[in-house]
């Protein structure tokens, strides 16, 4: 089962969180693990942004994956952290399944185009 921890006062319905980041794991043959999504403020992102990206400017989402797609031989597999601002997002729907599938080992700026696409056909679902 995919645990999902939400910090952070959410704008979308834990219910809704928990199937965006669950669909977006499973596209990746994940559906056993732990990952947090946090809901934070332009300053805070902004601070993670520049300490992790050398970026001094808030952004929509960011991702810190911890085992990614990688097999655990045992335990659950922590997926890692999503942080979302809201004030910067225009899809916090997006935003959920974009970060997921970071970390999950995917890279819209390395691919061509499969995340992106992924993404999208996600979210009609």
């Amino acid at each position: 089962m995919l645990e999902v921890e939400i910090v952070g006062d959410a704008p979308l319905a834990p219910g809704e969180i928990e199937r965006l980041a669950a669909l977006a794991a499973a596209s990746a043959g994940i559906a056993d693990g732990h990952l947090a999504i946090e809901f934070t403020g332009a300053e805070r992102i902004r601070e993670l942004n520049r300490g992790h990206r050398s970026k001094d400017t808030p952004t929509d989402v960011l991702s810190f994956p911890i085992d990614g797609a990688q097999a655990q031989p045992a335990g659950t597999r922590e997926l890692g952290d999503v942080v979302i601002c809201p004030a910067y997002t225009e899809d916090l729907r997006e935003a959920v399944v974009h970060g997921v599938l970071h970390l999950v080992g995917m890279d819209h700026e390395v691919d061509e185009g499969e995340m992106l696409a992924l993404q999208r056909e996600l979210l009609s679902w």
